[in-house]
């Protein structure tokens, strides 16, 4: 038989079910969607050094002069052999800059690649656009060939201005090489590649 009591703390339970079922379900849609906020984030005020991409064309030279280093790094994984063709540059802002890096497969298979990229001190990257890249994308090479990939971009003036930025007088930016999870996953290099393969499958910056 069924009392007044035991209705009560049926109902109480089924509500804090609820309840505990939907901060779990948000929990769940927070994380997955932390991830495209984060990247979101990142791109429109350049924290963790994340350059601007898109946008204007470069406004033209102006007066204040930056070096530009290049550098690279390539996950052990992936048997390529990358760099920049030229360790550094140096460009007025507002000037479009243009640098190439040149990658070369070792292996005796096709391997794919894809990068990431972030520019250092990390309080340049929203005044950092990048107007073309090979970052993001898949890039596919054959046994021992080799590709140039190109890199454009301008320094916004207002770098100049910016009490955080205004006496900085060089900027890094740098590129890292992963072999792409499919490639990894099919070629069984995944099994030896450690905690980090690489990034996800992305389209960016």
């Amino acid at each position: 038989m069924q009392t007044p009591a035991s209705d009560t703390l049926r109902r109480r339970n089924r509500r804090l079910g609820l309840a505990v079922g939907g901060f779990v379900a948000g929990m769940v849609g927070l994380a997955f969607a932390s991830v495209p906020l984060y990247d979101m984030f990142c791109r429109a005020t350049g924290y963790n050094g994340t350059v601007q991409t898109g946008g204007p064309a470069a406004p033209g030279a102006g007066q204040q002069q930056l070096t530009i280093r290049f550098n690279a790094n390539t996950q052990p994984n992936l048997p390529w052999r990358f760099g920049p063709e030229v360790a550094s540059m140096t460009l007025h802002v507002g000037e479009e800059g243009m640098g190439f890096y040149r990658a070369e497969n070792l292996s005796a298979t096709p391997v794919t690649g894809i990068a990431t990229y972030n520019v250092t001190p990390e309080v340049v990257g929203k005044y950092f656009h990048k107007t073309a890249c090979f970052c993001f994308d898949e890039q596919t090479l054959a046994a021992g060939q080799v590709a140039d990939m190109p890199l454009s971009f301008w320094v916004d003036p207002k770098i100049g201005e910016d009490p955080n930025t205004k006496g900085i007088h060089t900027i890094t930016i740098s590129y890292t090489f992963f072999r792409s999870l499919d490639d990894a996953q099919r070629s069984g290099a995944l099994a030896n590649a450690g905690p980090h393969v690489g990034p996800a499958n992305r389209a960016t910056p």
